[in-house]
């Protein structure tokens, strides 16, 4: 079945969850609005969404260090309140970051943090390549859209699909586990050595 971007916007504006996991509500329930609501409230979405606004001034700072002892990761990931920073849960979401960190090397945590000025030569860099590529200058753009959303999937963070389960991305776990806790949880920072690396 066919989900319009329509559908997708009127679902997203009813619950407040994200783009993605109102379309892939409105797939499982075959364009069900009212299924497609219930869905997300079964998974507990709903309620993440509701939280993203509630301030976390509580949480850890946690660190990997990769078997070899060639990659070194921190992470701080805030949440609300003491006792969810002490919750195994928690602990076991920041350890989880820590590997995708290591893994997969992002640069970004989420596509607000990259500066306008690199969006801007990257896209313009796709769009050199699609010119070059001979295709129609009416759909450079588009094309040039395309590569820049595959872009942020590799140095977004919250957009790299999660290591140990490729169906999903880190911003799906992260919403996962305030749903699972029920307190609004932010990874706030992080760094990524490599041994030998310079900066």
């Amino acid at each position: 079945m066919e989900i319009s971007a329509e559908m997708v916007k009127k679902l997203r504006e009813k619950t407040g969850v994200g783009m993605m996991d109102c379309k892939k509500a409105l797939l499982e329930c075959k364009g069900d609005f009212e299924k497609a609501s219930q869905y997300l409230r079964e998974k507990g979405l709903d309620k993440a969404a509701k939280k993203a606004s509630r301030p976390t001034k509580e949480g850890i700072i946690d660190s990997y260090i990769h078997l070899g002892s060639k990659i070194g990761v921190m992470v701080e990931i805030n949440c609300e309140t003491d006792f969810v920073a002490r919750n195994e849960m928690f602990k076991e979401l920041a350890h989880n970051i820590l590997l995708q960190i290591a893994a997969s090397s992002p640069i970004y945590i989420s596509k607000e943090d990259i500066p306008n000025d690199v969006i801007e030569k990257e896209k313009n860099i796709y769009k050199m390549q699609a010119l070059n590529e001979g295709k129609p200058e009416n759909v450079v753009e588009k094309i040039a859209e395309g590569r820049l959303s595959k872009y942020y999937q590799e140095v977004c963070l919250l957009e790299q699909s999660y290591i140990k389960d490729n169906n999903i991305t880190i911003k799906d776990l992260l919403n996962e586990y305030i749903a699972k806790i029920g307190e609004n949880i932010v990874i706030k920072r992080f760094i990524r050595w490599v041994l030998g690396e310079t900066n």
